[in-house]
């Protein structure tokens, strides 16, 4: 018998298992002619002797030969080379070691959205562009549904299949039902669409509506993650101003003039990123422009649970009779961004076309956790959150407001907002925000730096959207004072 305890030469301890060592140290001796067509291997017990390895070991080495084609096995005898070899011969995978490729060895398209902030592991404060605080969410009794859906299935055995993609029918009734007693929007089930949040339904709409070369307009400042989906399908984006009433629509009709428009994305409630509302005025006006001009609105609602001052002006979407207005919201600002669940309100031939593009990405949503929230919605308790938080969030308004104007009124001017979850002001010409977003982080308070709100005629960045819905009152105020003392350290 061959010395194969010299011929094999096997490493303890590397990332490639003795069994794939063995494997690979025979083909190298087929290739090389040691062991021709038609040889004896030794006996498994053998070889695992000369190898000082246990047999099994051997074992797994000669099915993984046999299942290559190299090898033989024989009932009662000893397996031999196999005389014709694979047609592809080559030795095992080998297993990768070290770190994975840092590049790739391919050219690919480089896509400008903006990567999602990366949070450090244990952020101390965050005045974010606008999150609910996750901490008054009902999440026991969100827990506790969520159990009552999985003890469920043993009735209703689709809550863990496939199921269909525009959501659970109990949930789209609920959100049908609340839209309508909230908003006004005349919605059944049949015209709403649930989606893992807002982002997502851009995603689907643009698909189904934009192609490239389509003009899609936004104001001059806009929600960014939707503006790269619209650039992403290809459209070509054409900004209009915004003022204190919202969308200059002076600008968006000689643009129409000039050239076709396919779709208009709007945040009328409160204009993201700064909170103005559309009037009401501008309202009736921009959609007799949808009409004169054959555009579509997609009107984002992100924050309509949210207002203070008074009653909010109704959705586009409450008057709109023609079909042209698309409504989207999302659940992620009333319980928390972990709980992914959007929607859209659209006449039914759109959402029935809105299906199949939803299947390529996404089979479905998470029905246990869609029938968990209608339950929420049926037993009045996200009513009752919806207030508690609404009544949570305008006080953390306005000791927000308060500390802002106490402390920062030489260099932050702003407008309280009426609603919403943030505060958009403009920083003095001597403040360099990028600066004063690092000294912040240093000093233990996460911010913007700004630049995904730089106008094109601005040198540098100098607007700040300040999301207050998430901290404490307490917490507001040790964010002041750090955002307070980074300030006059950069004077």
């Amino acid at each position: 018998m061959l010395p194969y305890q010299t011929l094999l030469s096997l490493q303890r301890g590397t990332s490639l298992a003795l069994p794939q060592q063995i494997a690979a140290g025979l083909i190298n001796l087929i290739r090389r002619g040691v062991l021709p067509f038609g040889a004896r291997f030794p006996g498994a017990r053998q070889l695992a002797e000369q190898l000082g390895v246990n047999r099994q070991t051997v074992g797994l080495a000669y099915e993984e030969l046999q299942a290559q084609g190299w090898l033989v096995q024989r009932p009662r005898r000893a397996p031999v080379v196999c005389t014709q070899l694979p047609e592809a011969p080559g030795q095992p995978l080998p297993v990768a070691i070290g770190q994975f490729p840092a590049r790739a060895a391919f050219q690919f398209p480089k896509s400008d959205a903006a990567p999602a902030v990366q949070l450090p592991a244990h952020p101390s404060l965050v005045l974010d562009g606008g999150s609910p605080d996750a901490r008054l969410a009902p999440h026991a009794l969100l827990t506790r549904n969520y159990r009552r859906a999985t003890r469920g299935v043993a009735r209703y055995p689709q809550l863990l299949g496939y199921a269909a993609p525009n959501g659970v029918l109990r949930l789209r009734q609920q959100l049908a039902r609340y839209l309508h007693d909230t908003r006004g929007v005349p919605a059944t089930a049949e015209n709403v669409f649930v989606t893992r949040g807002s982002t997502m339904a851009f995603f689907l709409l643009a698909q189904l509506l934009v192609q490239a070369g389509d003009t899609v307009v936004v104001g001059e400042q806009s929600y960014a993650e939707a503006d790269a989906i619209f650039q992403n399908r290809g459209a070509r984006l054409a900004r209009v101003a915004v003022d204190e009433q919202g969308l200059v629509l002076e600008e968006l009709e000689a643009l129409c003039r000039r050239q076709p428009v396919r779709l208009l994305y709007v945040t009328p409630h409160h204009h993201y990123p700064t909170t103005v509302t559309l009037s009401a005025t501008r309202r009736v006006r921009l959609l007799a422009l949808a009409e004169q001009y054959d555009f579509i609105v997609l009107e984002d609602d992100y924050d309509f649970d949210y207002h203070y001052a008074e009653a909010p002006i109704l959705p586009l979407a409450s008057a709109a009779q023609t079909g042209r207005v698309i409504y989207t919201g999302s659940l992620s600002k009333v319980l928390a961004p972990a709980y992914r669940i959007g929607y859209v309100v659209a006449p039914a031939e759109v959402l029935q076309a809105l299906a199949p593009i939803r299947v390529l990405v996404d089979q479905l949503g998470d029905p246990l956790l869609e029938t968990a929230v209608a339950d929420l919605f049926a037993d009045g308790t996200m009513h009752h959150h919806l207030a508690r938080s609404r009544q949570q969030y305008q006080h953390r308004r306005d000791v927000f407001c308060a500390a802002l104007q106490a402390r920062l009124a030489r260099w932050f001017s702003f407008v309280p907002p009426t609603g919403g979850l943030a505060v958009w002001g403009r920083l003095a010409d001597t403040v360099d925000l990028p600066k004063l977003a690092q000294c912040c982080r240093e000093l233990g308070l996460l911010l913007s730096d700004g630049r995904a709100h730089q106008l094109l005629a601005e040198p540098r960045p100098m607007h700040l959207r300040l999301g207050f819905a998430a901290l404490t009152p307490v917490e507001l105020e040790r964010s002041v004072r750090i955002l307070e003392t980074a300030l006059r350290s950069l004077e």
